[in-house]
């Protein structure tokens, strides 16, 4: 079977139901290129914010004052959307993406931050009317989701950007540098840790390991719980969802490792020139049908990259962290979150090279990486017709599919399964070829009235 005959199945195997219509008003823009809508270089963008409670509202606030911020939407209009929408007056209010997609055809550009069952969705409604798009992290929830939004965003040529904003950092490209001189020599091991979902003696950031709540609360006044459900199957409302703890569930969230790995995994990727694993497995606490376990390790395994060796990531979370490494000296700290590459000649945590010997003996070599004019200005720039944001679709996507993979290999139903065997994964056929049956958890039937 060819790749192209499998993604056809793939496609009829995973769309959901058609998507409602709505009608709108239609406003001719006040500029249009190639008749997508895109903006000229010189002229400003106006741009849409979806999901602007939270992390929305501070991509909003990184935006240039040079642009325009026409429309804002929300599903739930409390205090914290208030405060967005008293910031900037002059846009209109929504509820509905689709409504404003519709009223508001001089958008040029959208800025999507809801939760992550709701990443995909007005991403590609946005993309296939020839927006530009800016995606909070992880681009999806699915694997799926990942891979048709990378396609989509190709074929439609729009400047894109997932917000994983450490990316345009200094620090990550002097650590390309030095590894790429090959300081520590070949890499072939390397160990990414958080604490998500915990925060130590204070509590947790979000719940997990927990059932679905019993209580039948009312919906609070302002909140359209209908879309906040979106596609996912429908539940009663309830506070362990709303506003924050969505990203525990299983139906809503990605867990810590959707939280925290699209930012980890970069500097990694970049480094070793990674992209798919050829396969992974997990290992976790007892895990349930609601939520992501409270603590999980992942590990990876990618091929050999052109003159670089195969190599192993491990993942830990929920406070679980690599044992000592000998040539790490005694007391250094390996703190609630970091990474640890460990090569034929030594090793780097945080950005320091170890052992120390290594260290005072290595000369730093003068930076060529250039630097980023911001994470946000990245994408500003490519939607006036700029270089491609460095965390562009075509980047994001198939970091975000091999960080999805690793919950795919967390799923209840294939824990026993799993207790002896890697999940190999083909990228080109997007499926599990030694377990088929695996291949139902790249995506999800949405509910009615929903599709990508």
């Amino acid at each position: 079977m060819d790749s192209k005959t499998s993604r056809t199945i793939s496609r009829r195997r995973f769309i959901g139901t058609s998507s409602a219509a709505l009608a709108g008003l239609t406003i001719v823009p006040s500029h249009v290129v190639s008749g997508l809508g895109h903006a000229a270089p010189s002229d400003k963008l106006n741009i849409a914010g979806i999901g602007i409670g939270g992390m929305g509202r501070n991509v909003l606030r990184n935006i240039p004052d040079t642009e325009n911020i026409v429309a804002l939407c929300d599903v739930d209009w409390n205090e914290r959307a208030e405060r967005v929408f008293n910031t900037y007056p002059e846009a209109r209010r929504y509820k509905d993406y689709r409504i404003m997609l519709d009223a508001q055809s001089e958008i040029d550009a959208v800025v999507i931050a809801t939760p992550d069952h709701t990443h995909a969705l007005p991403t590609m409604e946005a993309i296939k009317r020839g927006k530009h798009v800016y995606t909070e992290k992880p681009l999806t929830r699915t694997v799926y989701e990942a891979r048709m939004l990378t396609e989509a965003a190709r074929d439609n040529k729009v400047a894109t950007q997932m917000g994983n904003q450490g990316q345009a950092g200094d620090a990550p490209r002097r650590l390309r540098e030095m590894i790429w001189e090959g300081v520590i020599g070949s890499v072939e091991e390397i160990h990414v840790w958080t604490d998500r979902p915990n925060r130590g003696l204070s509590g947790t950031f979000w719940p997990q390991g927990v059932s679905r709540p019993d209580e039948v609360l009312p919906v609070p006044e302002g909140l359209d719980w209908d879309l906040f459900i979106g596609p996912a199957p429908m539940r009663p409302y309830h506070p362990s969802y709303h506003p924050f703890n969505w990203r525990g569930w299983l139906d809503f969230g990605t867990g810590g490792l959707g939280d925290i790995g699209c930012h980890s995994f970069d500097p990694v990727f970049r480094a070793l020139k990674l992209k798919y694993p050829t396969s992974v497995q997990a290992v976790s606490t007892l895990v349930n049908d609601e939520t992501y376990p409270l603590g999980s390790m992942v590990t990876y395994d990618f091929p050999a990259r052109e003159e670089m060796p195969p190599l192993r990531l491990t993942w830990y979370d929920g406070g679980m962290r690599p044992p000592r490494i000998p040539g790490i000296e005694e007391g250094v700290q390996l703190g609630a979150g970091g990474t640890l590459y460990i090569g034929s000649k030594g090793m780097i945590l945080g950005n320091e090279i170890f052992p120390i010997s290594l260290r005072e003996s290595y000369e730093r070599p003068k930076p060529y990486i250039p630097s980023s004019p911001g994470h946000h200005e990245e994408w500003i720039n490519a939607c006036k017709g700029g270089d491609p944001a460095g965390s562009n679709f075509d980047w994001a996507g198939p970091l975000t599919e091999t960080v999805l993979l690793g919950n795919i290999a967390l799923r209840p139903e294939l824990r026993e399964k799993l207790s002896y065997r890697t999940l190999d994964f083909d990228p080109e056929s997007l499926g599990f070829p030694n377990l088929p049956e695996a291949d139902q958890f790249l995506h999800y039937e949405y509910r009615q009235g929903w599709s990508l």
